[in-house]
C-alpha cells in the first residue's frame, strides 16, 4: 500500500495535466499513488491521462461535480497513510514530497507540511514570487489573517487529521482549500518547508480567475471561521478582510486589462480602505488608484501598451507588502 495519495482534479486540462503528471513522475519519493479524478472533462484530457504508462497512477471519471467534489472522491479512493492535493495546472519541484516528508518526520507532533509558492504564468514562465512566510506549530492566528499556504497544491497531510475534520466544502464556489487549512489549523500544528517548492499557475481561464465569485466565498470562509473562532481573536476579522480586499484588488488589476475589470478593482479597493483606513497614508495606493484609472478610461490594448512602458509607475507589487501579518491584541480593546 503507497505511503502518499495524491489526488488530482481535473476538468478540461488537456493543455497541463501531462506536465503536472509528470512532476509527479519526477519525484525523489517514489512510494506514493495517484488518484486523478477526470470531472466531467469534454477535451482530450482522459485520453492523455490514459497514455501515461504508471501502475501508480489511477483514474477514476464522474460527472461534473466541480473542484470541492473532486478532492472529495479522490478522498475516497485514496489508500495512503498521507495525502497532498495537486491542481492539474500546478507543478511541484522534485524534492516536495521527500521534503515534506521529511518535515512530518521530524515534527510527529504536526499534521501538516507546506513549503513556499511561486506563481507561474500559462506558459510556465516565472510570474511572480509567493509570500515565503514560514510558520511552525500552531498558525491558526496567522493564517486567519491571511492565506500564506497560497495554494490547494501545496500541503502534504496526515490523513487521519482529513478525516477528523471532515471533507472539503463543497457549497463553496471557491476559496476552498483556505476553509480546509483553517479547520486544519484550529487543531494540529504544521510546520514549514522554507523551499519553493510548489508552482501556482495563473491562468485567465482558472476558476480563481473570477474575481466576484472569489470575493464572495472569500467572505463566506472568513465569517464561518471566526463563528468558531474564540472571542479572543474577534478582533482580527476586520483585518482578516482587508487582507483578503488586498489580495483580491491585486489579482483584478494582474488580469488582462479591461474596463470592467478596472471597475471590480475600484470597488475591490473602495472595501480595502473600509476595512484597513491606513492605507490611505500609503504610497503604493496611489500606483493602484492610477492603474485602476488607466484601466477605465483607454482600451484593453492602450492600457497594455501603458503596463509596458510605465512598468515603474503601473507595477502594484509593493500594494502586496501592506499586509498585515501580524496584529497586537491591545488593539482588541479600542475595537
Amino acid at each position: 500500500m503507497p505511503l502518499v495519495s495524491i489526488i488530482i482534479p481535473a476538468f478540461n486540462s488537456e493543455n497541463t495535466v501531462k506536465e503536472t503528471i509528470e512532476s509527479v513522475l519526477n519525484q525523489t519519493w517514489t512510494d506514493w499513488e495517484i488518484i486523478l479524478v477526470n470531472d466531467g472533462s469534454q477535451d482530450s484530457t482522459l485520453e492523455i491521462v490514459n497514455n501515461i504508462n504508471d501502475n501508480r497512477l489511477k483514474i477514476f471519471t464522474y460527472s461534473n461535480g466541480g473542484a470541492n467534489a473532486s478532492r472529495n472522491r479522490g478522498l475516497s479512493h485514496a489508500s495512503g497513510e498521507f495525502v497532498s492535493f495537486l491542481d492539474a495546472d500546478d507543478l511541484w519541484t522534485p524534492d516536495k514530497l521527500e521534503s515534506q516528508f521529511k518535515a512530518l518526520q521530524e515534527n510527529p507532533e504536526a499534521a501538516v507540511a507546506y513549503s513556499w509558492t511561486n506563481s507561474i504564468d500559462e506558459t510556465g514562465n516565472f510570474l511572480r514570487r509567493g509570500s515565503y512566510i514560514t510558520a511552525n506549530g500552531d498558525i491558526y492566528t496567522k493564517l486567519l489573517l491571511i492565506d500564506f499556504i497560497e495554494s490547494g497544491s501545496n500541503p502534504l497531510i496526515r490523513r487521519a487529521a482529513l478525516a477528523n475534520v471532515g471533507d472539503f466544502d463543497e457549497s463553496l464556489a471557491a476559496a476552498q482549500d483556505w476553509d480546509m487549512w483553517l479547520r486544519l489549523a484550529a487543531q494540529y500544528h504544521f510546520v514549514a518547508v522554507s523551499s519553493v517548492q510548489i508552482l501556482y499557475r495563473v491562468s485567465n481561464n482558472s476558476m480563481s480567475a473570477n474575481i466576484l465569485r472569489q470575493e464572495a466565498a472569500s467572505l463566506q470562509v472568513i465569517e464561518k471561521s471566526f463563528s468558531n473562532a474564540p472571542q479572543s481573536l474577534q478582533y482580527l476579522k476586520k483585518y482578516s478582510i482587508g487582507n483578503r480586499y488586498k489580495c483580491l484588488t491585486f489579482m483584478a488589476l494582474q488580469r488582462n486589462p479591461s474596463r470592467k475589470q478596472g471597475i471590480i478593482a475600484m470597488k475591490l479597493l473602495i472595501y480595502t480602505i473600509k476595512n484597513d483606513p491606513s492605507l490611505l497614508m500609503a504610497k503604493a495606493l496611489l500606483k493602484v488608484f492610477f492603474k485602476i484609472v488607466v484601466m477605465i478610461i483607454f482600451s484593453p490594448e492602450q492600457t497594455q501598451y501603458l503596463i509596458t512602458k510605465l512598468n515603474r509607475l503601473l507595477n502594484i507589487e509593493s500594494f502586496l507588502g501592506y499586509i498585515k501579518l501580524e496584529v497586537l491584541s491591545i488593539n482588541s480593546n479600542s475595537l
